[in-house]
């Protein structure tokens, strides 16, 4: 119950409401609020597309579908009903066929969704450079969406059936489900939202987050390579740094030995280590190096071109899309300057 809290100390009720009565409707209003103000249900949550609706065999629609820090999709379903209906079950069904959804089609999800909200041009690997921006991920190969997904039912109120089958669910198979309660008041012309997360309760976030934590572990100790390198050479060694990093720290180590850029070129692949003219004076170097080399202007992402080496009249920059056969990369580039002394490295 909420009170109006008057300047002489008296307390007034605020009138408890219902969607429908208030004219709030679940698509146009309801919906496009938590669309824009998603921190409402969580801090660490990115609406990604709203009325999802890529799914062969099927034309049912995701209201909202977000992605949290855990590299996680998120459903989220909403109702203005009293009591939930039926969607912690469509809910489940949404999660299912969303899981292990490829990394692309999230970036292209995600162009689609903002080109629809915002208008204009939004290109696929605009959408992933934010999305990599949010996870503020330093990684070197690309994200895997996990098949854990969970799942925020939001509704006026819940039923019974519905309460007992999430908290069910959750303490039984280990599913992350929550329930978020939108309960309306009327105040004037406004209309007031009470916003509860009554599952889980608030006193039991701390110990869910620990265990999401060790999931997370488990899931990048068995999905994703984070081996780091150390690069030794003239006595002095660099690191521990990952594979893109370490990658350009070996072609530097190995010009100063005194290989040829062609040579490292040919030890690296052809299309991952590229030249451009010197600039002329007043240009960019992303700029003329992506003039020659028809690059967009999203893909600068991918490039060292804040690290470029200099060798005579012209500029080389190494892409930093390193992934499986860093090492064999690595191994390449060291022999190109063998003996003692000559550029080396170790995992760590």
């Amino acid at each position: 119950m909420l009170y109006e809290l008057g300047l002489s100390g008296g307390l007034a009720p605020v009138p408890e409401t219902t969607f429908a009565e208030a004219g709030v409707w679940e698509r146009r209003d309801l919906q496009a609020a938590v669309h824009d103000h998603i921190g409402v249900l969580g801090d660490d949550l990115k609406v990604v597309a709203e009325e999802f609706d890529r799914f062969e065999g099927s034309r049912r629609r995701i209201d909202l579908l977000c992605v949290d820090r855990q590299l996680c999709l998120v459903v989220v379903e909403l109702k203005r009903t009293a009591d939930g209906g039926h969607m912690e079950l469509q809910a489940l069904r949404y999660a299912a066929m969303v899981a292990g959804m490829p990394f692309d089609d999230l970036c292209a999800a995600l162009a689609r969704h903002r080109r629809a909200v915002d208008g204009g041009e939004f290109t696929v690997e605009r959408a992933r450079a934010e999305l990599l921006e949010w996870w503020e991920d330093e990684g070197d190969e690309e994200p895997v969406i996990g098949r854990d997904v969970r799942v925020i039912l939001v509704s006026a109120d819940f039923g019974q059936e519905v309460t007992t089958a999430v908290l069910w669910l959750n303490e039984v198979y280990g599913t992350d489900i929550r329930c978020v309660r939108l309960s309306p008041y009327r105040h004037g012309d406004s209309v007031l939202l009470d916003v509860q997360h009554i599952i889980p309760l608030p006193e039991a976030e701390d110990f869910l987050i620990q265990a999401r934590q060790h999931s997370d572990a488990v899931r990048t100790a068995s999905g994703r390579d984070r081996t780091r390198y150390l690069i030794e050479f003239e006595g002095r060694s660099e690191g521990p740094l990952n594979k893109r990093r370490a990658v350009l720290a070996m072609v530097g180590a190995v010009h100063a030995a005194g290989a040829d850029p062609e040579r490292v070129r040919g030890a690296v692949g052809e299309g991952k280590f590229r030249s451009v003219a010197v600039p002329e004076p007043g240009q960019e170097l992303w700029e003329a190096f992506a003039e020659r080399h028809g690059l967009s202007r999203e893909q600068r992402s991918r490039w060292f071109h804040e690290d470029p080496l200099a060798d005579g009249d012209r500029v080389w920059v190494l892409s930093n899309q390193w992934g499986t056969d860093t090492e064999d990369v690595l191994r390449a580039l060291a022999a190109l300057a063998p003996g003692n002394g000559g550029p080396a490295f170790r995992a760590v």
